[in-house]
């Protein structure tokens, strides 16, 4: 596959990008035989990579009304106070739930999301989905001690750990630390509470701004934590953030905690700590309109859905706009569905209508983005 006429973070301007025969990096070389696109000089970039999501949580709204000093405070305030819309949410089954998670990154040129929980039962997802040794808490994690020490799970270990802004939000950063006994690789999530030295102990620090001010109107000190760790992006579910991942970034970016650079390199970086034995993620890439006299960096942080054109996940279109469906007619479509994203059309692989439709068979309130 060539994508004629792009402009990419790095480049000085308009190029063409080959697909790779193997599906696993943009390359020169022949274009004999090869589905060309032009795209018009539109900006392309790696699929993005969402390094804290639950994919099973994304029908709920935000859930919360108040400042809470730490997620234990939330979690049980919530439960006492959205029972019935906590309880229509769960009537969903899980695969559908799971499904519609997945379509939320899709549709945000999500290519790579690390799922933090229970592990997913997927069935041959279009995006690459990461499961590796999830523990959820030092608080809400029964025996959370023993599953951080067994030797037979990935030495890498994925933890919420200092969400909050009180004093026990600290202590558990340390608890956490004491009892790693194995000196296992934590990459902790949210972090708000995060001391610098407490930083030298993690692989790396998942930040996940919008949730942070939505519940604690605060988020972990990423500027200094920067110097002693790596910081990965993340989103959190629609629990405490809303869908779109652009709407996160551009959040971060406004912090002026990371520099562009560190930012763009931020939302990539998840995929090669927690890839351990999958397959390679590289070969992805979307393209998305840019926006004129603007610079690559603006460019990238402006996008939105609506804005994107294409989705290539492993030499799969996953996601084409409609502007691009005069050039794609004449291959088999029979699989994508339409649907439109704030005034703009796009083609999507999968079902998602029938999706959406068998999810209000049991949530007649669940609430998308989209129509179609």
């Amino acid at each position: 596959m060539i994508l004629n006429n792009v402009t990419t973070i790095t480049g000085n301007g308009p190029t063409n990008i080959q697909l790779s025969s193997n599906n696993r990096s943009p390359s020169a070389g022949s274009t004999v035989g090869a589905l060309q696109l032009d795209m018009g000089g539109a900006l392309a970039f790696r699929g993005l990579v969402n390094s804290h999501d639950h994919l099973d949580f994304n029908l709920f709204p935000q859930l919360g009304d108040r400042i809470y000093n730490n997620y234990t405070e939330w979690g049980n305030y919530i439960h006492a106070n959205y029972k019935a819309e906590i309880a229509a949410v769960l009537k969903v089954p899980l695969h559908l739930r799971t499904s519609w998670g997945i379509f939320k990154n899709l549709l945000c040129g999500v290519t790579t999301v690390i799922n933090h929980g229970e592990h997913l039962a997927l069935n041959n997802p279009p995006i690459t989905v990461l499961q590796g040794h999830s523990i959820h808490s030092v608080q809400f994690e029964k025996r959370w001690k023993l599953k951080l020490n067994n030797p037979f799970k990935s030495r890498a270990v994925m933890i919420h750990i200092g969400e909050g802004q009180d004093e026990l939000s600290n202590k558990e950063i340390n608890q956490l630390c004491y009892w790693n006994l194995l000196k296992k690789k934590l990459i902790g999530i949210h972090g708000i509470a995060m001391t610098e030295e407490q930083a030298k102990n993690f692989e790396a620090l998942v930040w996940c701004p919008e949730s942070n001010y939505f519940l604690f109107n605060r988020t972990a000190k990423i500027d200094q934590l920067k110097k002693h760790t790596t910081i990965l992006f993340g989103t959190d579910s629609t629990l405490t953030g809303n869908w779109n991942i652009w709407d996160h970034i551009r959040l971060a970016r406004k912090t002026q905690m990371l520099t562009d650079a560190e930012l763009y390199s931020s939302i990539y970086l998840g995929g090669v700590l927690c890839r351990a034995n999958h397959a390679d993620d590289d070969g992805t890439i979307v393209v998305a309109k840019r926006k004129a006299d603007t610079s690559p960096f603006d460019a990238y942080f402006d996008t939105d859905p609506a804005d994107i054109l294409l989705v290539v996940h492993h030499g799969h279109i996953r996601l084409f706009d409609a502007s691009l469906f005069d050039q794609l007619k004449h291959r088999d479509l029979s699989n994508f569905s339409e649907l439109e994203i704030d005034g703009s059309f796009k083609y999507v692989d999968g079902n998602l209508p029938a999706l959406i439709k068998q999810i209000k068979t049991y949530y007649p309130g669940a609430a998308f983005p989209i129509s179609g």
